[in-house]
């Protein structure tokens, strides 16, 4: 794995991420340093790990950097849940951000079995 933009999960990540700094503009400014802050940081958490562990030039690293984004999108399902309960996110908008992240969570799962058969092999 040499460029991470060749990866279809980074490009979906990526759009994600950008697609919650939309979705996070109108959340109360008071929110700014707490929900705000964290839902942008694990949502940017997942591309950013994908191109380090690209960076890193293994398939063991780049295996590590792939659960590490992993974790960075669960945490991201509960904020994006947090902030719909907190009526700071409607349930379609919700609803919209959550199947795409539960898409790049498969996609993430499938490479991550890839690179663990690779080491295996």
């Amino acid at each position: 794995m040499s460029n991470y933009r060749d990866l279809k999960v980074w490009e979906r990540s990526h759009a994600l991420t950008l697609e919650v700094y939309k979705s996070t503009r109108c959340f109360p400014l008071d929110e700014r340093f707490g929900l705000t802050s964290q839902i942008r940081r694990s949502c940017s958490s997942i591309p950013a790990n994908l191109a380090e562990g690209c960076g890193r030039r293994s398939d063991g690293e780049m295996a590590r950097y792939v659960q590490i984004a992993m974790g960075s999108g669960a945490e991201l399902s509960y904020h994006l849940l947090l902030a719909r309960d907190l009526g700071f996110l409607s349930s379609a908008e919700y609803a919209r951000l959550e199947a795409e992240l539960s898409g790049i969570m498969r996609m993430l799962s499938g490479l991550s079995q890839k690179l663990r058969s690779a080491l295996a092999a």
